[in-house]
């Protein structure tokens, strides 16, 4: 068994030293990083020699979701097929670790999230995005606001002593970024906007 490590920085005049520091101090024998590499590609060149070294019992390591996952599906799939091989996957700063049952049920609540997010794009294509409340500039709320679904998800993450970090990282938006502390204090607690402004401040 092995521990594999991967780091990505998303252009070239950033430096992915911090992060392979971490994955060597994680226990990695070997590190595979790209430079310059959007999450956004569909290719990686040191991801895909990360992929083909992985054996069953080995581990992968990344540092957080974003480096290794372009949205919730891309992760979803990635864990299935690490699954199917074997393979158990570790992120440092989300505490996500597929070797633990915390960590493989918080897989699950993302797979749910995800299931939920592709029949609510069919909802939408459906049916339009011209509904009442529209107009009236109601569609979508704020960037963040969470679905009745992706409520749940945060409670049940929340109630497994999940941070509130690693809950809003379960919610990324189109560009990776994880939902705000504030959205996941106001899932969780339903507060006001002043308190959860004050939360946040203090957090």
């Amino acid at each position: 068994m092995a521990k594999i490590g991967y780091a990505r920085v998303s252009t070239d005049d950033q430096h992915p030293e911090i992060q392979e520091e971490r994955l060597k101090a994680a226990g990695c024998t070997r590190i595979f990083t790209d430079h310059g590499a959007s999450g956004a590609k569909a290719s990686r060149p040191q991801w895909d020699k990360c992929l083909e070294r992985l054996e069953s019992g080995d581990v992968l390591v990344a540092i957080k979701l974003d480096r290794i996952g372009r949205s919730v599906k891309h992760l979803i799939d990635l864990r299935e097929e690490l699954e199917r091989r074997g393979v158990d996957l570790l992120l440092l700063d989300q505490g996500i670790d597929t070797r633990t049952p915390m960590g493989r049920m918080l897989f699950t609540i993302l797979a749910a999230v995800a299931e939920f997010e592709r029949e609510l794009i069919a909802e939408r294509t459906r049916d339009g995005l011209n509904r009442p409340g529209a107009a009236r500039g109601r569609q979508g709320g704020r960037k963040h606001r969470l679905t009745p679904d992706q409520v749940e998800a945060a409670k049940r993450a929340r109630e497994a002593n999940q941070s509130i970090a690693s809950i809003g990282a379960m919610f990324p938006d189109a560009n990776g970024k994880p939902a705000s502390r504030q959205t996941v204090y106001r899932a969780l607690g339903m507060l006001s906007d002043k308190s959860v402004h004050d939360l946040a401040k203090d957090a």
